[in-house]
Parts: C-alpha cells; structure tokens; sequence
C-alpha cells in the first residue's frame, strides 16, 4: 500500500504542474482572445502587408510562442502522466478494484473540480466531436480550428457528460454567443487548447465549421 500512496502523491505533484502549466497556456490564449481573437495562425499584417494597427503584434507574436513552448512542455508531461497513471492504477487495481470502478464512472473534469488535483482526471479524454470543415474568415477559423481537429472538451461538455447528440453543443453554443468558449482539441499527436467566440458574422450560424460524431461513435 505503501508503493500505491508514493505513486499517488507523485502523480498530484505532476498534475498540480499540469494545472499551472495549462493555466499559463490559457492566459496566452485570453492574449490572443483579446486581440481580436486572432488565434494562433491569424494574419499579423493587412491586405496592403504592413503590420496590422487592431492588435499589439508584438504581444501577440510573444503569446504564440510562449503557447508554442508551454504546450511542448505540456506534452512531455502528458507523457509522464500517462506512464504514471498505468502504474497506479495497477498497484490499486490489486487492493481495491472497486475503487477503479468508482473512479472510472466519475465525471472529474478539471475545471469543475474544487480544491486539489484529482488524479482520474488524468485517464486519457476522448473525441466527442470532429470538424469537418471550417469557413474562412468564421469564429471558428479565428480561434484557429482546423478541418480533422478531435475535440475533446467543447466549454463544459465532455466526454464523460456528452450525451452523443449534437444538439447539446448548439445549445451551448448559443448560449455562450458572444463569450469565450474553452476548447481542447487533438491535432496529430499534439493536445491545444483553443478559445472560440460563437458570434454572428458574415456567414451561417454562429461558428463557421461544421463538426460531426468521431466514427467510433457512429458506430455504436
């Protein structure tokens, strides 16, 4: 038991260092956000190419790249995370196998989680929703979506409290209009987390992509 409480507390320690990372990667975010949202890939100069005068282009130029660095970091912790979790699990499986059980129906997602680190909300998150396509110029393009973008936690909706109909997240969406929506999204290997703003705008609808159920939930 005494191996199991050591995994334990090493894993709050990394998850605490998760937290601060992942608060640092949303204060650039708020930075971006606040620049005209213009997310990480945005252009920095105007039609005629000289350096846009609606945004701090240096300021947005230092948050991509701290975003860049901190989600680097972030990985690589992500990594050990992983490996540690594997380990714990398998030490309190042998003690307490409904203690698994219990943790695994669990809904912990982070940002609604009082006080110290939860270590189930380590367990790897899963896609709820695909974008399939993203307008130019939209909301969506904006907080710098992209087409074969898995998101995993769409504001307050994820994997544990998604019900598998696409209509819960219109309902968010438009309830949210005009307001910053939290995003975490799997591009490749890599995890971001992006702000989009639904808002009207020259096109359809609030968001400009469209987003559809990963094919391992269609299949269900």
């Amino acid at each position: 038991m005494a191996a199991g409480t050591t995994t334990k507390e090493r894993l709050e320690r990394l998850m605490s260092a998760k937290k601060q990372l992942e608060a640092q990667i949303s204060r650039n975010g708020q930075i971006l956000a606040a620049n005209e949202n213009v997310g990480m890939s945005g252009p920095l100069v105007d039609a005629e190419g000289f350096p846009r005068n609606d945004i701090d282009v240096y300021q947005v130029r230092l948050a991509r790249q701290t975003i860049i660095c901190l989600q680097n970091d972030h990985k690589e912790l992500m990594n050990q995370i992983q490996a540690l979790l594997n380990q714990y699990h398998s030490e309190i499986a042998t003690t307490d196998p409904e203690l698994v059980n219990r943790a695994s129906a669990l809904d912990l997602d982070s940002d609604r989680s009082p006080g110290g680190a939860n270590i189930t909300d380590l367990a790897p998150a899963r896609a709820i929703v695909v974008v399939n396509l993203v307008s130019p110029d939209s909301p969506a393009e904006r907080a710098g979506l992209c087409v074969g973008d898995a998101i995993l936690r769409f504001g307050s909706i994820n994997s544990g409290n998604f019900k598998g109909d696409l209509a819960q997240i219109g309902e968010l969406v438009r309830n949210m209009q005009s307001q910053n929506v939290q995003l975490k999204v799997k591009r490749a290997e890599q995890q971001l987390d992006l702000i989009l703003v639904p808002k009207t705008w020259s096109g359809r609808g609030l968001l400009g992509c469209n987003i559809v159920l990963p094919p391992e939930a269609m299949e269900h």
